[in-house]
């Protein structure tokens, strides 16, 4: 095989929209005043975060041909992301997202994705990204949930591994984003075959180990975030068990756990800090992550450095407008007594 020049450190593959964010942090969704507009969507927000780390990262997604694609490209370019792989799409429409920030723990979303931009992302569209080319290929869970997205991100995993380019799968679990919820934990488990890193959190673990309705807790309160029942370590033992190299739970202020499938596991502490709004650090995380896995860190050293970015960006109001940039989250590790 011949090797291919690499021109990208990482390819983020996925989701990206428009952000409108409360403006009114612990006001309750219905009294919401006015919305800050910002971008989103994992994948972006891991492209951006990879960026302002220094690493030249590309984004692979879609944007209808309207204002709002416009505001993602504007944001994209000025945050030197290479947006060569971000096509318009004729007959589609820019992703958006609104969101409440009620602190501790609600932070109510609504996603507007009907016929948008990024879920039709095709085969054609992956064999221009080159893939090969990259130094890591991160995609996101949702961009399994329909296709041509869904098959389009299967030949992209496969064009990877035939190229020894590593794989990511950041779960990015959305219940109200897959017509039946186990349909999740099926596609990401076929997925995964073709995966080296497996990112998520804890619920999103065993949602990509769902299988069973009686595993289910539905009501209608719950129909956008059901409670999944299930044992943790069944599940991550299962995960590991599908041939990925390393799987890394995200658990919030506590920091990150690893697992490899020879049975070890490391506990990676996190950085306390005062929250103001949660969405969005498991992106900050991903891309310090990413940073530290190019670099060739140890997985400890990684997991702080995206420990560090996540503790960072909960302190903000939103996601990629707020991720770090690589002197300043070396400066804060530093500051709490380094790696």
């Amino acid at each position: 095989m011949i090797k291919q020049e690499k021109i990208y450190d990482v390819i983020t593959y996925g989701r990206s929209s428009i952000d409108l964010y409360s403006q009114a942090v612990g006001a309750p969704f219905e009294d919401i005043p006015g919305f800050h507009a910002f971008v989103g969507g994992s994948p972006l927000n891991i492209a951006v975060g990879c960026s302002r780390l220094g690493l030249k990262a590309s984004l692979l997604s879609g944007v209808g041909r309207d204002k709002v694609g416009d505001f993602l490209l504007n944001f994209l370019k000025k945050e030197n992301v290479i947006t060569d792989n971000v096509p318009v799409i004729e007959g589609a429409r820019s992703s958006a997202v609104l969101l409440g920030i009620e602190p501790p723990d609600r932070f109510p979303l609504v996603y507007y994705r009907d016929n948008c931009a990024d879920s039709q992302i095709n085969i054609d569209h992956v064999l221009k990204a080159g893939i090969e080319k990259s130094r890591l290929f991160e995609v996101s869970g949702t961009a399994l949930n329909i296709d041509p997205t869904r098959s389009a991100a299967f030949l992209g995993a496969e064009i990877a591994r035939k190229n020894d380019v590593p794989v990511m799968l950041d779960l990015d679990f959305r219940a109200d984003q897959w017509h039946d919820i186990r349909a999740f934990g099926v596609t990401c488990r076929a997925f995964m075959r073709n995966v080296n890193v497996v990112l998520g959190t804890e619920e999103e673990i065993l949602a990509a180990y769902l299988s069973d309705e009686s595993q289910l807790t539905i009501s209608h309160q719950q129909i956008s975030a059901p409670e999944i029942k299930g044992d943790i370590n069944v599940a991550i033992k299962g995960i590991l068990g599908l041939g990925v190299d390393v799987l890394i739970v995200k658990t919030g202020s506590r920091g990150a756990i690893v697992y490899l499938p020879d049975g070890t596991i490391q506990e990676v502490p996190g950085f306390p800090v005062e929250v103001v709004n949660v969405l969005g650090a498991g992106d900050a995380f991903a891309a310090g992550f990413i940073y530290g896995y190019l670099k060739e860190w140890d997985l400890y050293k990684c997991c702080r450095m995206g420990n560090a970015c996540g503790a960072h960006v909960v302190t903000q109001l939103g996601c990629a407008n707020f991720t770090p940039y690589e002197d300043e989250i070396l400066e804060l590790i530093e500051s709490k007594g380094g790696f």
